[in-house]
């Protein structure tokens, strides 16, 4: 093999590992550890999956020590009353914005915390290792965000 194949060879496989990063990086598709609000402990870890152009979020595992494994959500108004919380899909419905690449809305959060559904907008931020989720009711100003961390 000669210098010049290697060096070819070697600036194709940047160029593609560098490609699929940043496909990665503009996109909230991945697994992502979610942090209370209040206390700043880590608490589960959600993976955000897209079909169609769709993204939607479940619950893959619990990691708060103080959170019961098997809880369900006695406070949630909708099909997901009593329903396991692992597993559960707490996005939904979230599409890519046309103005902003980085940008997913016209979704919804739920919070089985409180049971409450929120309009939602995520944006990827520090180049896709930080995913800021909006939820809010009427306007985004109107709401609260909580920034997870991609897990891959």
């Amino acid at each position: 093999m000669t210098a010049t194949f290697r060096h070819a060879a070697l600036g194709l496989a940047l160029a593609l590992a560098s490609g699929f990063a940043a496909a990665q990086a503009a996109s909230p598709a991945g697994l992502w550890k979610t942090v209370d609000d209040n206390t700043k402990k880590e608490k589960s870890l959600v993976r955000i999956v897209e079909s169609g152009g769709v993204f939607t979020g479940k619950v893959e595992k619990v990691i708060d020590p103080d959170s019961p494994k098997d809880a369900v959500c006695k406070v949630c108004t909708d099909e997901r009353k009593d329903q396991p919380v692992l597993g559960m899909t707490i996005i939904r419905n979230m599409k890519q914005s046309y103005g902003d690449k980085t940008v997913f809305e016209g979704g919804d959060v739920l919070d089985p915390n409180n049971g409450k559904v929120y309009k939602a907008k995520l944006k990827l931020i520090d180049n896709g290792s930080k995913l800021e989720v909006r939820g809010y009711i009427g306007l985004p100003m109107l709401g609260r965000t909580q920034t997870w961390q991609r897990v891959e």
